[in-house]
């Protein structure tokens, strides 16, 4: 299949990390973009270096959301793509979670992934891509991760049905899993060099991950030449969630 001429996608989230690595990439592969996020000024910033749409939202409201993905695929005349990179990160045992730390965890994390799935299906007429971003907590059980590893495994529960729901329709849904990434929002978890070396040894391969490694999956999936992919969750976690090996 022959990819169409610059392809539409909306990044939510696009301020983040992930987000800004994703825009990044898909800038330079001739991609049109809608650029939403809560950081006015970073975005705005990333709107003029990169040349595209950009649209501010206060906080992760699922109206907001439906209204600027409303807004940019008005703006961009289709909407092929939609990546969610908006996310929050709670370490805490259940007993010492509150319930506005939940409520907080689930709606930044799972009530966004549930805007864009909704948004995908209202506005993706002609088929595309969805990206959601899962966790490797997810998938293996780490201590204190309680309230983020069931808001990231409901994301995953919600592509896989998102995927059979629209798959008549050409909408593709697939989520990636990243491991510990070296970005802002994990910054207490890496910004010494003793708690960078125990979170990096809880890896296979010896080291965190970098947003850029995230953002290249992700890029990949939302490339319509790929359209033969739905319903996966892809780890991106140096191993975290899938093996074991002896300690070096």
């Amino acid at each position: 299949m022959t990819r169409p001429e610059n392809p539409c996608v909306a990044i939510l989230g696009a301020t983040g990390g992930v987000g800004s690595a994703l825009a990044h990439i898909l800038k330079q592969r001739g991609f049109k973009l809608a650029l939403i996020g809560r950081k006015t000024d970073a975005l705005l910033a990333l709107d003029t270096e990169l040349d595209t749409f950009s649209y501010p939202i206060s906080n992760a409201d699922p109206k907001e959301i439906s209204e600027a993905l409303t807004e940019a695929k008005a703006a961009m005349g289709r909407l092929d793509g939609i990546a969610n990179c908006i996310g929050s990160l709670l370490l805490k045992p259940a007993h010492l979670t509150s319930d506005s730390e939940l409520d907080s965890v689930l709606s930044v994390n799972l009530g966004t992934a549930f805007a864009a799935v909704r948004g995908a299906a209202q506005l993706m007429e002609e088929g595309g891509s969805v990206v959601l971003v899962s966790s490797a907590a997810a998938r293996v059980g780490l201590a204190n991760h309680e309230a983020i590893a069931a808001a990231k495994a409901g994301i995953e529960g919600l592509m896989r049905s998102a995927a059979a729901t629209y798959a008549s329709r050409g909408i593709r849904f697939n989520a990636v899993a990243p491991g510990l990434l070296k970005s802002g929002l994990t910054r207490r978890l890496w910004e010494n060099e003793t708690s960078e070396s125990v979170s990096a040894a809880m890896h296979p391969l010896g080291r965190l991950g970098e947003p850029h490694e995230v953002a290249s999956l992700m890029a990949w999936l939302l490339d319509p030449i790929n359209n033969w992919i739905t319903g996966q969750v892809i780890g991106v976690d140096g191993g975290l969630a899938e093996l074991r090996v002896k300690n070096r």
